[in-house]
């Protein structure tokens, strides 16, 4: 029989959203260790349109053309050898490992396809997110966990500083936070400054009209999603011994050590049981997801363009099929 054709976005070369090609497809088929998903919503991640401009082809080559995204939320279309975690017909999410910008993906799950330099990422949709809402959590929900947790080590009456935290990263991060038991203080812009203090923020500052370190000060932990300036400006206001983890790039070792702080840019890769906690807590009602703007595939270009304005809240996110489905 005949193999089916899917719609896709790939890309053929580094540069701005016009790179970003609607195209047909065969669709593919799973190998011994992963599974096929038919994906029902795609998150837009800072990550993606970095990736296609080549902010990071000196540490990650990409081979041409490409299928950018690799946050996802769909039902197990089909398994390949050898998988016994998922079968056909579950709702799941997670990270794809062949690209979410498209109506089919395959992903390992499972050896051989799963080797140590692919993680799998992937777990069982919980029924009271839609796939919209799913979609937001690998890459925000599990990025904000593992830097707050792992590289953090936060722990339950500390203080931590959040920027960006109505974004798509930060929105989880004042949860996760709020849940550990932290007092927790964010940055927004003025539109979302009560949208923050929504999400468990005792404190919000709107940078727009206050410097934070004009307000703040002898915090035990930043989170980062912001990078340059915010960056550097961020290291007064961390007490001795203190900890930063940016998101973005690697803090100075020489300022840090000044200092007397510890300042490292976010390792700590997530993991399935990361996944499935995040899960927990959101069906426990302790933790929400926030859409942000939807499209559907073929405005692409347009969900790309508002993403790398910086503006907005909650998770972009690409709707795969023609219809919202939870």
């Amino acid at each position: 029989m005949a193999r089916q054709t899917m719609q896709v976005v790939r890309v053929y070369r580094y540069g701005d959203p016009d790179q970003l090609r609607c195209e047909q497809i065969l669709r593919p088929a799973p190998q011994a260790g992963e599974v096929l998903i038919r994906v029902h919503a795609a998150g837009v991640l800072p990550a993606d349109w970095k990736m296609r401009q080549g902010f990071f082809k000196k540490f990650y080559p990409l081979s041409f053309p490409y299928i950018p995204g690799s946050a996802i939320a769909g039902v197990v279309e089909a398994v390949g050898p050898g998988v016994t975690r998922f079968q056909k017909g579950q709702a799941v999410f997670g990270r794809s490992t062949h690209g979410a910008y498209t109506e089919y993906t395959t992903t390992a799950v499972e050896p051989p396809a799963l080797t140590p330099k692919t993680f799998s990422l992937l777990a069982l949709k919980p029924e009271s997110l839609s796939f919209a809402e799913a979609a937001t959590i690998s890459g925000g929900a599990t990025t904000a966990w593992s830097a707050l947790f792992g590289d953090g080590v936060l722990s339950a009456g500390q203080r931590v500083l959040i920027h960006g935290a109505a974004g798509g990263v930060g929105l989880f991060a004042v949860q996760f936070a709020r849940w550990k038991g932290a007092q927790v203080i964010g940055t927004a812009s003025t539109a979302n400054v009560d949208f923050v203090r929504s999400l468990g923020a005792e404190i919000v500052i709107d940078y727009t009209t206050t410097p934070f370190e004009e307000v703040i000060a002898d915090v035990d932990l930043v989170l980062d999603t912001i990078g340059g300036e915010t960056l550097q400006r961020s290291m007064a206001v961390v007490k001795h011994g203190g900890t930063l983890v940016s998101l973005l790039e690697k803090p100075s070792f020489q300022l840090a050590q000044a200092r007397g702080i510890r300042a490292v840019k976010n390792a700590v890769t997530p993991t399935n049981d990361d996944l499935q906690r995040i899960a927990r807590l959101i069906d426990e009602g302790q933790v929400k997801a926030v859409v942000g703007q939807t499209f559907p595939l073929r405005q692409v270009r347009q969900a790309h363009e508002l993403s790398q304005s910086g503006h907005g809240r909650g998770r972009i996110v690409l709707q795969i099929t023609d219809k919202a489905v939870v």
